[in-house]
């Protein structure tokens, strides 16, 4: 399975991006979601993350209210919509699935997307 980020970008605080992973190759392997960010210097935090069917989401709680996470399988894409950015998201976003125990924890997932730049400025 490969994943594969896009949609990052340099936006002003109070604005929004669109984060897409898409999965390819062995898609049907495929279950849980997430999102993780890293800062320079800072180490991989937990962001959202989506069970298979989409009915289940997780979020930190620093970006509840404010980002939505979802998912179309018939694309094999999963979503990350950030609105009311702040210069604290600015971060690499990756994409990483099927997590063998928590969602929150970035070592139990097994495929990892290469990360996308999002840049928040003040």
């Amino acid at each position: 399975v490969q994943l594969q980020a896009s949609g990052g970008g340099l936006v002003q605080a109070g604005g929004s991006l669109r984060l897409s992973c898409a999965a390819s190759g062995r898609t049907f392997s495929i279950n849980d979601m997430g999102w993780f960010r890293q800062a320079p210097g800072k180490e991989r935090d937990f962001v959202a993350a989506i069970s298979w069917s989409g009915h289940s989401t997780y979020y930190t709680d620093s970006v509840k209210g404010r980002f939505t996470i979802s998912r179309d399988n018939a694309k094999n894409t999963v979503y990350l919509q950030m609105n009311s950015l702040k210069p604290e998201d600015t971060a690499v976003y990756y994409c990483a699935g099927n997590p063998n125990g928590s969602y929150y924890t970035w070592t139990e997932y097994r495929y990892w997307g290469q990360g996308t730049q999002v840049t928040v400025s003040s």
